[in-house]
């Protein structure tokens, strides 16, 4: 069996100085981002980011981590004083 490694994607949107909004994705495993006009998009390109990457620097993987099952992510809302008001997910 081949081993699995998980790299740990966070999607933003964005606003260009234009106005146009975009979704950033970014690898915080690898340190590396691209973008999309859509989520759809910005995760196929990541997608390809992180292949080229880890092609160019097959050492990489070792950032990834060998593991059995995909990170927990969760979202909370702040509050302006910074309290925590809720987690949302």
């Amino acid at each position: 069996m081949e081993d699995k490694y998980f790299a740990d994607i966070v999607i933003n949107k964005e606003k260009l100085s234009d106005g146009k909004l975009i979704f950033v994705a970014h690898c915080v495993n690898l340190g590396i981002a691209s973008q999309g006009n859509t989520t759809e998009e910005a995760i196929e390109n990541i997608k390809e980011a992180i292949e080229l990457y880890l092609e160019e620097q097959p050492d990489k993987y070792s950032e990834l981590g060998l593991v059995k099952e995909p990170s927990l992510f969760s979202v909370i809302e702040v509050t302006r004083n910074a309290k925590i008001a809720s987690v949302v997910r």
